[in-house]
C-alpha cells in the first residue's frame, strides 16, 4: 500500500520522464453514464432465467446466452451497441488524463471516451481495437489507445464471452505481446479496474514468471471498504478480504493507493497535473514600445529570461507575442544548442497565433490551450499600436485573466512597463491573496520586480533571483 502523497510524487516523475501509462477500466467511464458489466447483461440474465445480482461469473453468463442461441451474437451485439455507442460526454478525469504527458493508454472498455478526450485536447490518437491495427501507424500521433476488448462500433469482434477469452491468444495474441512489453517498460496507473479480467491476469502471471520482482512497479487506485447496510462482522470480513487482495497485487509489483471516496480520484489527478506543470513557464508579452528600456535592452532582457529558464530545466511556452516572441525563442535555443549542446525536444513549446480574420475569433480558446501546458506565467511589457497610438495589449490582459482562472503562479515583471506594470501593482495590493503561505524571500524579490529605480544590470539581477527562487522552491 502506498500513501497518496508518495504516489503523486512518484507517478508525476514517471510522467515527466515519459514513462507513465494509463489502464482504464469500466469505473472510469461510469460517471459518463456508461453501464458496468452487470447492467450490460441484466436483460440477458433475465432471458436465461437468472438473477444478475446473484451472478459473479459474467463471462460465463454471456457464454450461456451464446450457447442458448446456437452461437448467434446478435443480442449481445445489440446490447454493446445500445449501451456504448452513444455520444456521452467525457468526464473531468478523462480531460485531465489526456492533458498529462501520457502517450500510452490501455483499456478494456468498448466506449470511445479516451479517443474523444484526446481529440478535445488537440491530440491525435492512434486507436488499436483489432490486431490488424497494430501493424499500422497514424501519422503524427500523440498517443496510442489500445482497446484490447474491441470497440462498440465493431460489436461482433468484442471480447465478452468465455469463448472469446479462451481463443484470445489466437484471435488477439499480439495485444498480449504489446501489453507485456509496455508493462515491463512503463509505470501503469490502473483506474476504474477490478483486476477480474482473465487476459490481464494471464499477462501479469507471464511477466512475473519471466522477470520476478525486477519488473517496474505500478499503481492502482482503490476505494477503501466502507460500511454498507451489513453488520459489523460482514464489514470487518470485507476489510480483511481487501487487505489480502491488496497484498496479492504486490506479487505483480502493483501498489494500491486507497481512497475514501471516488471523488478523490479527480483531486489526485489535479495534484499530479499541477506538480507536472510547475516546470513549465508561459511567457506572456507584446511590445511596440519598449520604454523604459531601449529596444536592444528589451530584447536582450527577454532573451535572458528565456535562456535562464531553460538553464534551470524549465520548459518555456510562447505564443510569439509581438516584439518579444523572437527573443524568447532566441534565448531558449541559445541555451539548448550552444550552451548545453543538446537537441531540441520539448523544452520549448511554440504556439504562434494564426492571423486570418476567421482564426482570430478563436484566439481566446487558443490562449486557453496554451496555458493548459503551464504552471507559471510571467508577464512582460504589454502594449501595441492602434491607429498610431500606443495602448495596452488586451491580449496580455486576457492571458493574465485566463492564467488566474487556471490557478497558475502569476509573476508580472512590473519594471518592464505597460500592462505588466499594472498587473504588478494589482497583485502587490493583494499579495497575500495571490501568494498564500509563500516564502518571505519571494516577497522581497517581488518588490524588486516593480522597482523602476533599478538600472538595467540590477533588473537582470532581480530576474535572476526570481528564476533561482522558482527553481529551488516551486519547480
Amino acid at each position: 500500500m502506498t500513501s497518496i502523497d508518495s504516489f503523486i510524487k512518484d507517478f508525476s516523475e514517471e510522467l515527466q520522464n515519459q514513462n507513465g501509462a494509463i489502464f482504464a477500466g469500466a469505473g472510469l467511464s461510469a460517471p459518463s453514464g456508461f453501464v458496468n458489466w452487470k447492467e450490460l447483461l441484466a436483460d440477458i440474465a433475465t432471458d436465461l432465467g437468472l438473477d444478475i445480482n446473484k451472478e459473479n461469473d459474467l463471462v460465463s453468463l454471456a457464454q450461456y446466452h451464446l450457447n442458448k442461441n446456437g452461437g448467434n451474437r446478435s443480442s449481445l451485439n445489440k446490447a454493446v451497441i445500445n449501451n456504448f455507442s452513444s455520444d456521452n460526454g467525457v468526464t473531468e478525469n478523462h480531460q485531465i488524463l489526456t492533458r498529462l504527458p501520457v502517450n500510452t493508454y490501455w483499456t478494456t472498455n468498448y466506449d470511445r471516451l479516451i479517443e474523444k478526450a484526446l481529440e478535445a485536447a488537440r491530440k491525435i490518437p492512434d486507436v488499436k481495437h483489432e490486431k490488424e491495427d497494430l501493424v499500422h501507424t497514424v501519422p503524427d500521433r500523440d498517443a496510442i489507445v489500445y482497446k484490447m476488448h474491441g470497440d462498440a462500433f465493431s460489436p461482433n469482434s468484442t471480447v465478452i464471452t468465455k469463448e472469446d477469452y479462451e481463443f484470445y491468444d489466437k484471435t488477439r495474441g499480439p495485444f498480449i505481446t504489446a501489453l507485456a512489453g509496455d508493462f515491463v517498460s512503463k509505470t501503469f496507473l490502473f483506474l476504474g479496474f477490478s483486476f477480474m479480467d482473465p487476459n490481464l491476469n494471464f499477462v501479469l502471471s507471464k511477466i512475473r514468471a519471466e522477470f520476478g520482482n525486477s519488473s517496474k512497479h505500478h499503481y492502482c487506485i482503490l476505494k477503501k471498504e466502507s460500511k454498507l447496510n451489513d453488520d459489523d462482522v460482514e464489514y470487518e470480513y470485507r476489510k480483511v478480504q481487501q487487505e489480502h487482495f491488496v497484498n496479492d497485487l504486490m506479487r505483480y509489483n502493483i501498489r494500491a493507493v486507497l481512497i475514501d471516496s471516488y471523488d478523490q480520484i479527480t483531486d489526485i489527478l489535479i495534484a499530479i497535473e499541477k506538480r507536472i506543470k510547475k516546470d513549465t513557464v508561459f511567457i506572456s508579452g507584446a511590445a511596440h514600445d519598449y520604454s523604459p528600456f531601449s529596444e536592444e535592452e528589451a530584447l536582450n532582457f527577454t532573451s535572458h529570461v528565456s535562456q535562464n529558464l531553460i538553464k534551470r530545466n524549465f520548459k518555456v511556452v510562447s505564443g510569439l507575442g509581438l516584439g518579444v516572441g523572437s527573443s524568447v525563442i532566441d534565448g531558449a535555443l541559445k541555451e539548448i544548442y550552444i550552451n548545453q549542446q543538446k537537441t531540441l525536444k520539448n523544452q520549448l513549446i511554440i504556439r504562434p497565433f494564426p492571423q486570418s480574420n476567421h482564426a482570430k475569433q478563436a484566439w481566446t480558446k487558443y490562449r486557453e490551450d496554451m496555458l493548459d501546458y503551464s504552471g507559471i506565467a510571467i508577464f512582460m511589457f504589454g502594449n501595441k499600436m492602434v491607429d498610431g497610438e500606443i495602448i495596452d495589449s488586451n491580449g496580455v490582459e486576457e492571458e493574465f485573466e485566463i492564467a488566474k482562472r487556471k490557478n497558475l503562479l502569476l509573476i508580472p515583471i512590473g519594471f518592464t512597463g505597460s500592462v505588466a506594470a499594472n498587473l504588478w501593482s494589482q497583485i502587490n495590493k493583494e499579495f497575500e491573496e495571490h501568494y498564500p503561505n509563500i516564502d518571505n524571500e519571494f516577497k522581497i524579490i517581488f518588490k524588486c520586480l516593480g522597482d523602476n529605480s533599478l538600472n538595467y544590470v540590477q533588473k537582470i539581477q532581480a530576474v535572476d533571483k526570481l528564476l533561482e527562487f522558482l527553481h529551488k522552491h516551486i519547480k
